[in-house]
């Protein structure tokens, strides 16, 4: 992938401060299996983290502990300095934390503006009632709600031609696209992505890593991203996290990290960095 440089869309409303995630000694088993042992690492604020590693190197188990879907056995997870291991996920996500899927969790039925204000939820101040009355609180609340995703996430994401649209008439790529302005609607300090450009084309990667790259340059949202494709890693991360069987082998920046001989191992099966280098670099075909 070639160097990629966001966009410098201007931004109106003013931002939250991005979040600093510490995991310490992290640790989660299912019966006798163990998913993840003693994982440790740290996101820092305004930055992208990598999470990298072979399948069922436990990336997903790892991403359900930090994003409340699963309690680890032992260790800590802590958001600006307020230990959230025990929280719930929607406490979790008043707090700041959004994420995508893996598997597009969207309503197929509703249209792409639908879909990105269910984002807002967690954040609503009027009630059920006042909701279905839509009177009053409610309906302004619904019509800022609707001015400030027009405004912004669909403009900075460059779906406004599709915004009536539903969702189930849209292509695979921009399907990934509405679901990251979903999670833009909930005014995230740290942005989960699981596998952002999984089954994405050329063409469609290099336009979700730029957008991803705006997200943090723009919004100032820290970001921690599950991906396999190590090229788009190499390319846009600030750090590198890499598990094999549940542990943390590696991690620092993405070039030291390439040259890591255990990495190299974990992905080729022997521990020659200059071959996993040579594979990065080859031209990735359009899907």
């Amino acid at each position: 992938m070639s160097a990629l440089i966001p966009r410098r869309a201007p931004l109106d409303a003013p931002r939250a401060a991005a979040a600093h995630v510490a995991v310490s000694g992290l640790s989660l088993w299912f019966g006798g299996l163990k998913a993840l042992t003693d994982v440790s690492f740290e996101v820092r604020p305004g930055t992208i983290t990598a999470l990298i590693g072979p399948n069922g190197a436990g990336k997903t188990s790892l991403f359900n502990c930090i994003s409340g879907f699963y309690r680890p056995r032992a260790g800590r997870i802590v958001l600006d300095g307020a230990d959230i291991t025990a929280t719930h996920p929607p406490a979790r996500a008043r707090a700041g934390l959004a994420r995508t899927f893996q598997n597009i969790a969207l309503f197929k039925g509703m249209t792409v503006l639908d879909n990105i204000k269910l984002g807002r939820h967690a954040h609503m101040k009027t009630n059920l009632l006042q909701a279905l009355a839509y009177w009053g609180a409610a309906r302004r609340e619904e019509m800022e709600l609707r001015a400030e995703v027009e405004r912004e996430i669909i403009d900075f994401l460059e779906i406004d031609h599709i915004r009536n649209k539903p969702v189930a008439s849209l292509s695979y790529g921009l399907q990934k696209r509405v679901e990251l302005a979903r999670a833009l609607a909930m005014r995230p300090r740290l942005l989960m992505l699981d596998e952002p450009v999984a089954g994405m084309n050329r063409e469609e990667t290099e336009d979700m890593a730029r957008f991803i790259l705006d997200v943090k340059e723009e919004w100032g949202i820290s970001i921690l991203m599950v991906e396999h494709d190590m090229g788009m890693v190499m390319d846009i991360s600030d750090h590198v996290v890499v598990l094999n069987f549940g542990k943390v082998i590696a991690q620092g920046p993405p070039a030291e990290v390439q040259r890591d001989p255990e990495v190299a191992a974990a992905y080729l099966g022997s521990g020659d960095p200059a071959e996993l280098m040579r594979r990065l670099a080859a031209p990735r075909e359009a899907a």
